[in-house]
């Protein structure tokens, strides 16, 4: 018997092509990918979506688009910067259309394997980042991996070549192989 590839997806990033949480983002899912999973990314610029609405939410082709996507998802990474101590209204408003998945067997987030990553210029903000999209995916009924990120991109620096502290590319690299892990548990026992 084959098993699918564990289909992971990621949101994330700013309007600013190269930000540090897009790039966090894109590390994570290659790490991901590297395992064996099937990934897509929904950078800041795919996340310029219409101000959720329910009434015209399948009117937008990029939100069918991302909705689709996370139906077909068995890990989600999410990463946003902080803005004003907190996270991104594009990254919040790109979450607002799991709403769209409300009366779907798996609900939300139900049953798929949840990765944060906390982005900010300095030590605070990133936590808080952390902890609000963890909070989120609790709510969206995510399996919330043990380990999130949180980066401080006043000293945390990615390029082409990666990830300028190497704790920080660890840390992403184990938070990334425990949602495959978990997302490749749920698609074998899911059959």
């Amino acid at each position: 018997m084959t098993t699918r590839k564990p289909v992971i997806v990621g949101i994330g990033g700013t309007t600013r092509p190269g930000s540090s949480s897009e790039q966090a983002l894109a590390m994570a899912l290659n790490f991901a990918k590297a395992k064996g999973a099937e990934t897509i990314l929904f950078g800041g610029l795919d996340l310029q979506l219409p101000m959720y609405d329910p009434a015209t939410a399948g009117d937008s082709e990029d939100a069918r688009h991302l909705i689709a996507a996370l139906r077909r998802a068995d890990g989600v990474i999410l990463s946003s910067p902080c803005y004003h101590g907190g996270v991104s209204g594009l990254v919040k408003n790109a979450i607002d259309y799991t709403e769209e998945m409300r009366a779907d067997d798996r609900v939300y987030f139900d049953g798929r394997a949840l990765g944060a990553i906390g982005c900010g210029y300095g030590n605070q903000g990133p936590g808080m980042v952390l902890a609000q999209l963890r909070a989120i995916g609790h709510a969206l009924r995510g399996w919330n991996v043990p380990l999130g990120v949180a980066v401080n991109s006043a000293v945390v620096k990615f390029d082409a070549n990666g990830c300028s502290e190497a704790g920080i590319a660890k840390q992403i690299e184990i938070m990334a192989g425990q949602v495959f892990d978990f997302a490749q548990m749920n698609v074998a026992a899911r059959g």
